[in-house]
């Protein structure tokens, strides 16, 4: 578990952070990261599952703000004066 949390958390942060990515699954693999290496945590302390953990968190938080990002960007776009001609 504590590898597939490892995983997933990476997946979440480069996932995230690239803009034709960064869509409702990478935040998703790193709240499933978080949940699998919070759960090995508890049955064994390995830095692999704080590693996953960490990278888990990180990689949530980051590619949720990139979302937001990207989604008040295409607001902006929408409702620019480009497209009321």
């Amino acid at each position: 578990m504590a590898v597939a949390g490892l995983v997933l958390g990476i997946l979440s942060l480069v996932g995230g952070i690239i803009p034709g990515v960064n869509a409702f699954p990478m935040w998703l693999f790193g709240i499933v990261g978080i949940i699998l290496s919070a759960v090995a945590m508890k049955k064994e302390k390995s830095g692999i599952a704080t590693a996953g953990l960490v990278l888990s968190i990180i990689g949530t938080i980051l590619s949720f703000i990139f979302f937001l990002a990207c989604v008040a960007c295409a607001a902006g776009i929408a409702g620019s004066s480009l497209f009321n001609l």
